[in-house]
């Protein structure tokens, strides 16, 4: 199969890339340049096409999905932190971009998987686990730029026909995730704690999260990937583990034999949700790694081990 990954050379996206690549697959990439994303397909990209370009541009979008016959698409601006300050942004890239994509997959033919979000649902104060048809009330711009993609991507099968599916991941973590500036909770932990310095909780610590290893994630696109008959649906990827921030802090700390500081809450955070991901389960989706197992196996990588 010829599958465009936009993103490809992404944190998630690059993870997918080299799994076609396993599964026989002849797969393009499109992604925006940067040193880290050259860095993320390093190992693997003399085995594919590579476009630097934005998902934004309509004309590369075309020409990229030209030709393929599946896109998985998971080009996006991510961090909720910058979309409270940069709100546009995020909007012009998840939803302008989305439409791009949608457009040249119907122009093509192309079959649909949009990397959607857990965020999309909001926040929760009972844990009790979501379904697909659960109310999307996100709470920040990048969630709401998440949920209008996701509505537009089933509008599209509904309109046109386009064989879409989206799939909503939990936190995802692993290799060559983005710390530092803008980047996410784990790896900014471990890499504070690599340099011997405080870990920062924002807030009281017990925001919860279903976390994902990136692996399993992947794992889920494929059996997607594998099935004819998704047309329009919606599928939660998630773990059934929510570990607090206090305790991943915690773990880590110790692990790493760093100290733990408390800051003010983050604004347009979720203090906590859980997906109900049975639907992925009666694809065969059962993940791998425990939350606590995927830790030490990204804490071992971050350490080269």
């Amino acid at each position: 199969m010829r599958i465009l990954v936009t993103g490809g050379a992404g944190f998630q996206g690059s993870h997918v890339a080299e799994q076609c690549l396993r599964a026989g697959h002849r797969v393009t990439v499109l992604n925006t340049f940067s040193e880290e994303a050259e860095s993320n397909i390093e190992s693997f990209a003399k085995d594919v096409s590579v476009v630097w370009g934005s998902v934004t541009d309509q004309e590369i979008v075309v020409k990229s999905v030209r030709d393929h016959d599946a896109v998985i698409h998971l080009a996006a601006r991510i961090n909720v932190d910058e979309s409270i300050h940069s709100p546009y942004d995020f909007l012009f890239v998840n939803v302008t971009g989305t439409y791009n994509v949608l457009e040249a997959a119907k122009k093509y033919g192309a079959r649909l998987i949009y990397a959607s979000s857990c965020e999309v649902y909001g926040g929760s104060t009972t844990m009790t686990p979501v379904d697909e048809t659960a109310d999307l009330r996100p709470h920040s711009p990048y969630a709401a730029s998440k949920a209008a993609a996701d509505r537009l991507c089933f509008a599209y099968w509904k309109t046109y026909g386009v064989n879409v599916t989206m799939v909503r991941p939990c936190n995802i973590y692993g290799p060559r995730q983005k710390g530092g500036q803008g980047g996410a909770v784990i790896p900014i932990f471990v890499e504070r704690a690599l340099e011997h310095q405080p870990l920062v909780i924002y807030g009281t610590g017990e925001q919860r999260r279903e976390y994902m290893y990136v692996d399993d994630l992947v794992a889920t696109y494929m059996l997607v990937l594998e099935r004819n008959d998704l047309e329009g649906e919606v599928i939660n990827a998630g773990t059934g583990e929510s570990p607090s921030i206090q305790e991943i802090a915690a773990f880590i700390a110790k692990r790493l034999e760093t100290t733990i500081e408390h800051g003010p809450s983050r604004s347009g955070e979720v203090m906590g949700f859980s997906l109900n991901s049975s639907k992925a389960g009666e694809l065969g989706f059962s993940p791998r790694l425990t939350f606590w197992e995927g830790l030490e196996r990204y804490i071992d990588w971050k350490q080269g081990k």
